[in-house]
């Protein structure tokens, strides 16, 4: 857009071109030169708008599926939400990552190469101390992690590296696998610095503590499907009638999903001076007896009820009646 004059402006310019000050011919001059657009050769833009629009499109609903499960793993109120989505070289996504960080290298197969998430180290210590039993909110002064912390949060990115593949699945059919965790950034170098990358920059709040999770694609992993990173592709994708095999594919996938089911045999409540002088042998008097029903749950809602056993020398619950009050049924 051309740049407005104020009234101030075009009085000083008539009036210093009527005293000569001003030369009406170099005007014309600088007016007929050629506008130069600058080019960063160190960064060439290798994804083009519409697709990183997709790129975002796939991650909001990765974000959502990892919102959800997160919620449900940890016990806690997690919120996650894209912040942005832009191309960079790989050099300045690595100069910005501290150490000690938490890297997670992920194959993206059937493409080849491989995936960085970048999970913030103090959303990582919150994940660790409620996979723990703490209540994730005090902050932890930053250290190496161990070897433990390190075992419980490679379990736990097997799980989120599931979503990402369901994420992606209405442009490719990925199998990801987490390959190994790094916690220095000089040895996650999976292509060279001056690389082109797609960053995908995501907030994750766990209670009270926020940080970053950092998703590194690079873009020779995606350049066989950059034809299929179109919004108009994804969205004229969504208009096509159910058919009978999308319809079968989602009954499977339902089917699949997996819930939270636990059993509640009791509870009682004691005050901090009993707890503290609980000694081995004391007995603690619960609220129902042993004949009573045991409540189980699936997620928070109450399903189900039972009674305590074994089963192959394994300890289980053999489920009594169903609860079918507040049920959802077909008219």
């Amino acid at each position: 857009m051309a740049e407005v004059l104020s009234q101030n402006e075009i009085d000083a310019l008539l009036n210093a071109l009527s005293s000569g000050e001003v030369d009406v011919k170099e005007i014309k001059i600088d007016r007929s030169e050629k506008k130069i657009r600058k080019y960063d050769f160190r960064n060439p833009q290798k994804i083009a708008k519409d697709q990183l629009r997709t790129l975002e499109i796939i991650h909001d609903n990765f974000s959502r599926l990892l919102q959800t499960f997160l919620s449900g793993y940890l016990r806690a109120s997690v919120k996650i939400s894209v912040l942005t989505v832009d191309q960079y070289a790989y050099s300045e996504f690595t100069n910005a990552i501290s150490n000690p960080a938490f890297l997670s290298i992920v194959d993206f197969e059937p493409l080849s190469g491989q995936v960085i998430m970048d999970i913030s180290t103090n959303t990582a210590f919150a994940i660790i101390d409620r996979l723990l039993g703490g209540d994730g909110e005090k902050l932890v002064d930053i250290r190496s992690f161990t070897e433990i912390e390190i075992t419980l949060l490679k379990n736990l990115m097997k799980r989120i590296i599931g979503l990402m593949a369901q994420a992606w699945e209405n442009v490719i059919i990925l199998t990801p696998s987490l390959e190994k965790i790094e916690t220095n950034s000089q040895f996650a170098q999976i292509i060279s610095p001056n690389e082109t990358i797609a960053l995908v920059t995501m907030n994750l709040a766990i209670g009270n503590v926020e940080g970053l999770i950092n998703i590194c694609i690079p873009h020779l992993v995606i350049e066989p499907i950059l034809e299929k990173l179109s919004t108009k592709l994804w969205f004229s994708t969504t208009k096509k009638e159910a058919t009978e095999v999308d319809k079968e594919l989602l009954h499977r996938r339902i089917k699949n999903t997996y819930v939270s089911l636990n059993a509640n045999l009791s509870s009682t409540q004691i005050t901090i001076g009993d707890l503290i002088n609980l000694q081995k042998g004391d007995v603690i008097m619960l609220d129902s007896s042993a004949n009573d029903e045991v409540v189980i749950n699936v997620g928070t809602q109450l399903k189900f009820y039972g009674r305590p056993g074994l089963n192959k020398n394994k300890v289980a619950i053999k489920i009594t009646r169903v609860q079918k009050e507040g049920d959802v049924t077909d008219d």
